[in-house]
């Protein structure tokens, strides 16, 4: 039987970015994931944030067309507010190119990734699979989303609380629409989210969110009706694709990590539960996992997994914590038109900017860092 130091259970960004950097420090290195193809089952809309692109490695040829507006939209859809940036605030990726991107610099490093294999268990080290002879693993980093089952076979904390979403791609002709982030607040499709529309220069992403409880019907339907005459939404043909999934709005779990594994990504409650986004939080958290994960089994000093404490973590997260309780009990048109009123003026404008533009979205990991070794993004 097959032992590896490393066992990363699912190739999504945050799993084949810890493994990369786990294998570039000479661990060996096993990445496993369901799919058979990254370019299938895709549940992110790809949208990465100013911050991100200018702290990772995120190719520039697979990015779309920088945005610095961003227009947000009252129920009634008139006279929406538009805030603008003097910089380029979000690009939206070819996450399918991304995810192969990123597959293919995890195994440059040394990691081996396995697709098409599911994870079935794993107890004292010993992990079963569906589609390939078991392996004895040192230690296993759960990366496998919003309902993890690493995390419940390890006996760390799972995600309890969610938005669900959902988006299609459509194609859109070169040259019909120009960068714009269009946000509409509406109780009705998006229950305590918001619909979007965005393009990544040559597809046009159109998608809602909210909580399931919440929603008058199934989130398929609401998607269609809101698709029908969303802002912003030029399609040249039918949706080429529909995503979506659960989005974990409950912040960094407490209970991480224990000497036999820890979590990454959405697994890890790792999502910014004010705007729900992941892809930023997930790149951050990895590197701290992966110094930590590397450390340990190096000394195999169990202290060192301290480090990797979600409580601490949480700390930044209990104004934005307290604004999505805020945001999950506006259930009335009427309530939501009257808050988009109040952001027009100076003061809400500046509080909606610092939310959509600023650069403290997720919590700073590098303090963290400061004793542990760990390669640097983009090296």
């Amino acid at each position: 039987m097959r032992t590896v130091d490393v066992l990363v259970v699912g190739a999504g960004l945050a799993g084949l970015h810890t493994a990369r950097l786990l294998a570039r420090r000479g661990l060996n290195v096993m990445v496993v994931d369901r799919r058979r193809s990254l370019s299938t089952g895709i549940r992110t809309t790809g949208i990465f944030v100013r911050r991100t692109l200018d702290d990772f490695d995120v190719p520039d040829h697979l990015l779309g067309p920088g945005v610095r507006d961003v227009l947000l939209y009252p129920p009634s859809r008139r006279a929406p507010i538009r805030l603008t940036s003097d910089r380029d605030e979000y690009r939206v990726a070819d996450m399918a190119a991304v995810y192969e991107h990123a597959h293919r610099v995890a195994e440059s490093a040394g990691a081996q990734v396995l697709l098409g294999v599911r994870y079935v268990d794993a107890s004292r080290g010993f992990v079963r699979f569906a589609g390939a002879e078991p392996v004895t693993a040192r230690f296993i980093v759960g990366a496998d989303g919003a309902r993890s089952r690493v995390a419940r076979d390890l006996g760390l904390d799972v995600n309890r609380r969610f938005l669900v979403g959902a988006e299609i791609v459509h194609p859109i002709a070169s040259g019909t629409t120009t960068p714009v982030f269009h946000c509409v607040l509406d109780p009705r499709v998006a229950p305590g989210y918001l619909g979007w529309v965005i393009d990544d220069g040559r597809h046009a992403h159109v998608g809602v969110a909210g909580y399931p409880n919440a929603m008058r019907t199934g989130i398929r339907h609401l998607l269609d009706d809101f698709a029908a005459d969303a802002p912003g939404h030029v399609a040249a043909a039918g949706p080429v694709e529909r995503r979506g999934g659960p989005i974990p709005v409950g912040g960094v779990l407490r209970r991480l990590a224990c000497p036999a594994g820890l979590l990454v990504g959405d697994a890890a409650g790792a999502v910014s539960p004010l705007t729900a986004g992941g892809l930023d939080p997930c790149l951050r958290m990895s590197e701290l996992a992966a110094a930590v994960t590397a450390e340990y089994l190096r000394t195999g000093d169990r202290r060192v997994l301290s480090r990797y404490d979600g409580n601490a973590l949480r700390a930044r997260f209990r104004g934005r914590l307290s604004l999505r309780r805020v945001f999950a009990g506006i259930r009335s048109p009427a309530a939501v038109e009257a808050a988009v009123t109040a952001l027009r003026g100076r003061a809400g404008r500046a509080l909606a900017a610092r939310i959509l533009f600023g650069d403290g979205s997720f919590p700073e990991v590098a303090p963290r860092l400061a004793d542990l070794t760990v390669d640097r993004p983009g090296r």
